[in-house]
């Protein structure tokens, strides 16, 4: 049947119209494959071509407040292979096993493993960079050397437990690497290059390089001047006394940014794979818990003089060895007791059964109004892992027994750090504050600080009067009373003694204590708090008097002298015992001939320096006191 030429057209268009249809079809999906999709589909392709070669981010400093490095990193390349790209496998195998000192056999397994890129681990993950240098030199296809960083701590043992350490991948395990992980790793890096499905690089296509973004510098509270101090102080202690273990902790009561603390025993945070878990995870100032005995009573005296219940002056109390409380006779640490005493004397002689009369007139709910306030019983909120809370009573369990125990510090537990921030706002004009380790974030291209950590105040707990009066009884504690050990001449030290009988199984045992100290200076305008406490020291009379008392002197005396704190004037003379030494006061000597000298009499032995017939400048200085027999050095010349 023929068609006809109108058909054959109408035909002709159809097929014209959905070819033209197609054909836009095709250009619009080319179009948005091209333009909508192009990046997309070059990232997948680079994506499937290329291989990342990482690099690590360099972890922030840590430093202390005076800009102290004390953590940071050092280079510590990582070998990695991509397997492919590996010619001969049996000789490469061979030749790392070598330089690596690894089995050859894992060595084998690795560089034949089907995956894009093997580490050597852990035989080729942060080596020296000598070892890097060999591995280059064999100049294996497929081996590749990626920068790499471990972390260093220039001063090995010093302030492990605060700060912690970081494990192979850089990331942070204890203490404040741990804490602040999150600012102190930064991003990885890498470098990119391109293979074929097969693994062989592509020539054409250069390498890219993406730069890790750095962590941020961490500066601290922390003032390595009082550090080292308080390790060299700790380290005595354990030379000295075989302890069980000790602490210590310095704090600014005024701002609650802690200056130093330390535990013993310590580690070197680089070999911490070498130290048993209970050692590296127990930093004491923070994580123990136990009854604090005598210190806890600065509370009870805060509360009652806050609450105007004594007249340290005025008030007496006689106290004949023990006290009777719901049928129990709690006892005096001194045997036949004090005997008849102001207020002010059962401070400075730590009577028990005083404590006991201050806590009956405070009552249950006024005394443990205190505790609570003074921040017991709660966390401090310090920037580091495992804190403990501390246990105190429930008040419908307390009873006038349990109460009087508290007065003076026993059947409770705290925590060394509760101690020195409550000790803290007792003597600072009354003011609790959260104590903190980081002070600032530093950006570390710029130096810029990028964040700040101001003081914490969390709420007054006494008056400024109170803690004035406060300051004082302390203060005669330390030149009149148990405190002594810590008088330091010219700084007007104040504190407190402890010493605590340690529980197992529900009873104390036998000569077993730990002693400890809090004290403050200068008493009249305090810069810096410090607690130290030692357990079970052997070969000694276990009193915190004797034994943390003269640990807590030094670390003061030599803290003031480093911080440039002056020396006060109107300090109590100290009340000298019988193994003190006289101490004199150094004359002016300046400007005496040599007859003048011949003629006169001193305590003390004169060294001559330099012709002439005048004293033109002399060491120590005039004022300064020293022991009786000190030796004087002048300075002789002609005016």
């Amino acid at each position: 049947m023929r068609v006809s030429n109108v058909t054959v057209r109408k035909r002709l268009i159809l097929v014209l119209f959905v070819g033209l249809a197609i054909f836009f079809v095709i250009a619009l999906r080319l179009g948005y494959v091209q333009f909508a999709l192009g990046d997309w589909l070059t990232d997948r392709a680079e994506d499937s071509w290329s291989r990342d070669v990482p690099f690590e981010a360099k972890r922030g400093e840590i430093r202390d407040r005076n800009d102290v490095v004390l953590a940071t990193n050092i280079s510590a390349p990582s070998v990695l292979v991509v397997p492919r790209q590996v010619q001969d496998p049996v000789d490469a195998a061979e030749k790392l096993a070598a330089v690596l000192n690894m089995d050859h056999q894992k060595a084998y397994e690795l560089v034949t493993k089907k995956e894009s890129i093997v580490r050597l681990n852990p035989e080729g993950r942060k080596v020296t960079k000598e070892k890097a240098s060999e591995v280059r030199a064999l100049r294996l296809a497929g081996v590749y050397i990626a920068e790499d960083s471990k972390r260093h701590y220039p001063f090995g043992k010093y302030l492990s437990h605060v700060l912690g350490f970081a494990g192979i991948d850089n990331q942070g395990l204890t203490g404040l690497e741990s804490f602040y992980d999150e600012q102190l790793k930064g991003e990885k890096g890498h470098v990119s290059f391109f293979s074929t499905a097969k693994g062989n690089r592509m020539p054409n296509l250069a390498d890219e390089y993406t730069a890790p973004l750095n962590g941020l510098d961490l500066r601290l509270t922390i003032d390595s001047r009082v550090q080292t101090i308080i390790e060299r102080e700790l380290d005595i202690a354990e030379a000295t006394y075989n302890p069980d273990g000790a602490m210590a902790i310095a704090m600014n009561p005024n701002t609650g940014e802690v200056l130093g603390m330390s535990s013993r025993p310590h580690y070197n945070p680089e070999e911490f794979r070498k130290v048993p878990p209970e050692i590296y995870n127990q930093n004491k100032p923070v994580w123990m818990q136990y009854e604090p005995g005598s210190t806890f009573k600065i509370i009870t005296l805060a509360a009652a003089l806050e609450e105007g219940k004594v007249d340290l002056e005025k008030d007496t109390f006689y106290d004949p060895g023990y006290i009777e409380v719901a049928g129990r006779n709690l006892r005096c640490w001194k045997k036949g007791g004090h005997g008849h005493q102001t207020f002010l004397e059962v401070v400075q002689n730590s009577c028990n059964p005083g404590f006991v009369v201050l806590g009956e007139r405070l009552g249950k709910e006024r005394l443990f109004d205190y505790i609570e306030d003074f921040g017991f019983g709660q966390k401090t909120g310090i920037d580091l892992q495992g804190e403990g809370r501390g246990i105190i009573f429930n008040r419908d369990r307390v009873g006038p027994l349990e109460q009087a125990t508290t007065a003076f510090g026993q059947g409770v537990a705290v925590t060394p750090l509760q101690q020195v921030t409550a000790v803290s706002a007792a003597i600072n004009g009354g003011y609790l504050y959260q104590p903190y380790l980081a002070k600032e974030w530093i950006d570390p291209l710029t130096g810029e600080v990028v964040d700040h950590q101001a003081p914490i105040k969390k709420r007054q707990v006494i008056s400024e009067e109170t803690s004035k009066k406060v300051r004082h009884a302390l203060e005669s504690v330390v030149a009149l009373g148990t405190g002594k050990g810590a008088f330091v001449d010219g700084y007007r030290v104040g504190g407190k003694t402890g010493t605590a009988q340690k529980a197992k199984d529900g009873r104390y045992l036998e000569n077993n204590h730990i002693v400890s100290f809090i004290g403050f200076a200068p008493a009249d305008d305090p810069q810096i708090v410090v607690y130290v406490a030692v357990d079970n020291p052997k070969d000694t009379l276990q009193f915190g008097g004797i034994v943390a008392a003269p640990i807590v002197g030094e670390i003061i005396g030599d803290s003031l002298r480093a911080m440039g704190v002056e020396k006060r004037e109107h300090q109590i003379e100290k009340e000298l015992t019988w193994n003190d030494q006289p101490l004199v006061e150094v004359p002016d000597l300046v400007g005496r001939t040599k007859r003048e000298l011949h003629e006169s009499y001193y305590e003390l032995k004169i060294e001559v320096d330099g012709d002439g017939q005048h004293v033109l400048a002399q060491s120590p200085e005039p004022g300064v006191k020293v022991a009786v027999g000190s030796t004087i050095r002048l300075y002789m010349g002609d005016k």
